[in-house]
């Protein structure tokens, strides 16, 4: 799943994108309420965790705003307001479920989960497969194929062509595919981008078609709809 976390706790925020990247999800993060916002606007999102008081712009006040715009993402707010009251606010605004900090992150991500699954369901199952000219990925079981034909990853692979499929014909940069599916925010000249970029492209072109991932040299590396 892809999901939002609109935390301006940077130590909260890592700890939580670290977790949700060990259980093979793809997180996006935002430091203020407005950028979040934002996001949550004009990408998709199977699920949005909204820290209830923060900089710029209210918790409260992004799920009403999503929910005014037909937004339907689920919603999980994170609070230390712990009381009735607070929590009753929180859902009456919008939001889906809400979580007081401190919690386990095994409870977050039981709920993240929850979430995610009752809107693919909501929706339909197709949303949960991504498509890039005759490859096919599947969230949900986590098999991939090629005009048919399985290709067996390993969950960091699994993960590396979600994020490359997620942002099609864009451009993805070394830094990028580092710090959102290896959780890496040091040493860019590392080659594990290009060992793995390297196994991904013989798996998926063995047999097959042309070749769908394309290195863009001094910038990285793009899946392209052929």
């Amino acid at each position: 799943m892809r999901v939002l976390v609109i935390e301006d706790d940077q130590v909260v925020a890592d700890y939580i994108g670290k977790g949700l990247r060990e259980a093979s999800h793809t997180v996006d993060h935002a430091a203020d309420g407005k950028t979040g916002l934002f996001l949550a606007m004009s990408e998709h999102y199977d699920v949005i965790i909204v820290d209830r008081m923060l900089p710029a712009m209210d918790g409260l006040k992004i799920v009403q705003s999503l929910r005014a715009a037909d937004n339907h993402a689920p919603a999980l707010i994170l609070s230390a307001l712990a009381d009735v009251g607070e929590r009753v606010t929180g859902l009456q605004a919008g939001a889906d479920d809400y979580l007081v900090k401190p919690f386990a992150f095994s409870e977050l991500l039981a709920r993240v989960e929850v979430l995610g699954r009752r809107h693919h369901g909501s929706r339909g199952f197709t949303e949960s497969v991504l498509v890039v000219a005759d490859l096919k990925l599947d969230l949900l079981s986590r098999e991939a194929e090629r005009g048919g034909r399985k290709i067996d990853l390993k969950p960091r692979e699994f993960r590396l062509l979600e994020y490359l499929m997620r942002h099609a014909d864009q451009i993805v940069t070394r830094t990028m595919l580092l710090e959102q599916v290896w959780d890496y925010y040091f040493d860019p000249r590392t080659n594990i981008i290009d060992v793995h970029i390297s196994r991904l492209r013989r798996k998926i072109d063995e047999g097959s078609g042309p070749s769908l991932i394309e290195t863009v040299r001094g910038s990285g590396y793009v899946i392209r709809d052929t």
